[in-house]
């Protein structure tokens, strides 16, 4: 996805191949990826012979909360607080007054809300952001 971000190809296709060699990842790989990422609406593919994989939606409507569920799953570092995944332990006698279970379900909330915010467009702004300020204090070394 940051791939397919970082170029400026105007919504052109871009081919499983050149994605796979120039990020390093098995073909067969990428392409299970790919194929999760169309089926849940953010990529769309081409099957011609200029055809390849782009986005569907924009990177500014991208968030990494759904792409993080697709793969990952549930947030929660606990089953008893997943919010789609819900497992209710066994041996817990009182779920509704358990601390550990508010803590981390506080956990869950703040890091669902935050992945939320970030998008894939806000991923490369901060990407380009951070190249600039290592640039920057590289130049401020090489003054020293």
């Amino acid at each position: 996805m940051v791939y397919l971000a970082r170029g400026d190809r105007d919504g052109e296709p871009v081919q499983k191949s050149k994605i796979a060699e120039s990020e390093n990842i098995p073909r067969k790989f990428l392409e299970a990826i790919l194929l999760e990422l169309r089926h849940a609406g953010m990529l769309n593919s081409r099957k011609v012979k200029t055809g390849g994989y782009y986005f569907q939606q924009k990177p500014e409507d991208i968030n990494i909360a759904d792409v993080m569920r697709l793969f990952d799953g549930p947030f929660a570092l606990l089953p008893c607080v997943a919010y789609k995944y819900y497992e209710r332990y066994e041996d817990c006698i009182e779920e509704e007054t358990c601390g550990i279970r508010s803590v981390f379900s506080d956990v869950r909330s703040e890091t669902v809300k935050m992945l939320k915010r970030a998008t894939l467009a806000e991923i490369m702004k901060r990407s380009e952001d951070l190249k600039k300020e290592i640039t920057k204090q590289k130049k401020s070394l090489k003054k020293k």
